[in-house]
């Protein structure tokens, strides 16, 4: 089955991505696929896991370690009264 094909009607946009790909020796598809990805978290100011625990370690000045954090901080469910 072939692979869907996405078309931009930009000849500058289409000369960046190739000259992208060249110089990073890899597909369009894969420059086009993570330039988006950094698109849509600049955009939507959602964070990357690394960049979360890069920042945390630079705020906290020690490695965090979440699991213990969660651990100690949560309570147990008592259950359903009946």
């Amino acid at each position: 089955m072939a692979e869907p094909q996405l078309s931009v009607r930009s000849s500058k946009a289409r000369d960046l991505v190739h000259r992208l790909a060249k110089r990073e020796n890899r597909s369009v598809a894969d420059v086009v696929e993570r330039e988006l990805e950094f698109y849509e978290v600049r955009e939507a100011g959602w964070e990357p896991a690394s960049s979360f625990y890069s920042r945390g370690v630079a705020q906290c000045g020690t490695d965090i370690d979440l699991d213990a954090l969660v651990c100690e901080n949560c309570l147990p469910h008592k259950g359903v009264e009946l």
